[in-house]
């Protein structure tokens, strides 16, 4: 059975379970040794530890593929100087992509109306943190110490320094093709470190939906079922239209070719909710199934992780009106464009914000003149949500890298179109299949 095929199993499997002992914890009749055992050791313990290092195993490798990636790429582009002229495009579509998001989120949330009929009875229990000002984020995505930088995960100032340090290598002659030659063996090893991790997958997956859903249990959904679907259908409405849309006016790519081989890639986003910790997979994916050149890929698949946040400017598109309905507060225009604005320009300085989703929803309300206390409202589901939007997030970022890679001749459509292309004993659905 393939790796893929394995994980979708153990993520059902995890699922099920884990609403099996939902119901086994709080149900009525259980003896309190049962509920101590099955709560503190294999929830609390084993489900946990297994989940943990599932996770932390995939973080792990982030720094060194965003380190090794983009300096491969830039050290490539930087001699055609190119670096530029991609750089703009990505982060164009990127913003772009974003306010498409949040303004699509605002209109079905207006026309759906899921506060409608919920009545105010949630005491607020969420601690506002300070979001930092535009001007710190901006001088922050600039390193002092790069090596301070690695040690902390701060990806945009990992980006820059490896921008520059890869441009550098382009240009210094016989030492940088030496140093290139390093960095392209390096990538080479993390990838392969990628495959060993990914064995791991169904284990980490299971465990992590396990612990999730003996947690919350599916009753937290019907709570807020209103507000819960309306973001969910968002959600599939952008990963399935408003991209397909992008790939077939810009691209003119069939969008079901895309949808088919990003489904490992939205396992793992779907069981870790980190566009972070996907983003080995989503790398791997994009180059070898997708026929993004690495010079591309190496530089907007990462930028995606850390910037493009396109699910999160939904749920904050939802929500916002979902809160001032609860509340009967009255949008204006200039409002809607005041949340338009403020969650396309906080996705860029999401990863410099503690909480990311919520604490950014905490500034979107604020600049919508809104009460921060309603983040409680939402706090139940979006565990669940976010696993959703991580999922929106990366199918973004793989969508601008074939679109930006195909602009400029960096794409190879015989990869795209081929549905056995870049399959190995990891991706295949049909067993051991030779390397493209």
């Amino acid at each position: 059975m393939s790796l893929t095929n394995r994980i979708l199993i153990s993520m059902v499997v995890g699922v099920l379970f884990g609403s099996l002992l939902n119901l086994l914890l709080h149900g009525a009749g259980v003896p309190e040794v049962v509920r101590t055992a099955l709560g503190d050791y294999l929830v609390g313990g084993l489900f946990d530890v297994v989940g943990r290092i599932f996770v932390a195993s995939l973080k792990l490798l982030v720094v060194p593929l965003v380190l090794v990636s983009l300096i491969c790429g830039s050290s490539s582009l930087g001699d055609r100087s190119r670096m530029g002229p991609i750089a703009v495009k990505t982060l164009v579509f990127y913003l772009g992509t974003t306010a498409v998001a949040v303004s699509v989120a605002l209109l079905f949330a207006v026309f759906i109306g899921p506060g409608n009929h919920v009545a105010l009875g949630v005491e607020a229990n969420f601690q506002v943190s300070v979001a930092p000002p535009l001007a710190d984020v901006l001088v922050d995505i600039f390193p002092s110490n790069p090596v301070k930088a690695m040690a902390e995960g701060k990806m945009l100032q990992i980006i820059v320094f490896a921008l520059l340090f890869g441009y550098a290598i382009s240009r210094a002659g016989e030492p940088g093709r030496r140093i290139a030659s390093f960095f392209r063996d390096m990538e080479s090893v993390v990838m392969k470190m990628v495959e060993v991790l990914m064995e791991l997958a169904p284990y980490g997956v299971f465990a992590l939906l396990a612990k999730l859903f003996s947690t919350m249990g599916i009753g937290a959904i019907l709570d807020l079922a209103a507000y819960f679907f309306t973001v969910l259908a968002v959600l599939l409405f952008h990963a399935l239209v408003v991209y397909s849309l992008m790939l077939r006016g810009f691209a003119g790519l069939s969008p079901r070719i895309l949808i088919a081989k990003m489904r490992p890639v939205w396992v793992f986003a779907f069981s870790t909710a980190s566009s972070g910790a996907t983003l080995p997979v989503t790398l791997r994916t994009v180059e070898r199934r997708m026929g993004v050149h690495n010079s591309v890929a190496g530089f907007t698949v990462p930028l995606g992780a850390t910037i493009n946040m396109d699910g999160t400017a939904i749920m904050q598109g939802v929500a916002t009106v979902f809160i001032a309905q609860v509340y009967g507060v009255d949008l204006s225009m200039t409002a809607f464009f005041t949340i338009i604005l403020t969650a396309t320009l906080a996705s860029v300085g999401t990863a410099a914000v503690p909480g990311v989703g919520l604490i950014t929803l905490a500034l979107v309300l604020e600049q919508a003149g809104l009460p921060v206390e309603g983040i409680a409202l939402i706090i139940g589901v979006d565990r669940l949500l976010d696993m959703v939007r991580t999922a929106v997030n990366v199918t973004g970022d793989a969508t601008v890298s074939i679109i930006v890679a195909r602009s400029e001749n960096q794409f190879d459509e015989q990869v795209y179109l081929d549905p056995r292309a870049g399959q190995d004993r990891d991706f295949s659905d049909e067993g051991v299949l030779p390397r493209a």
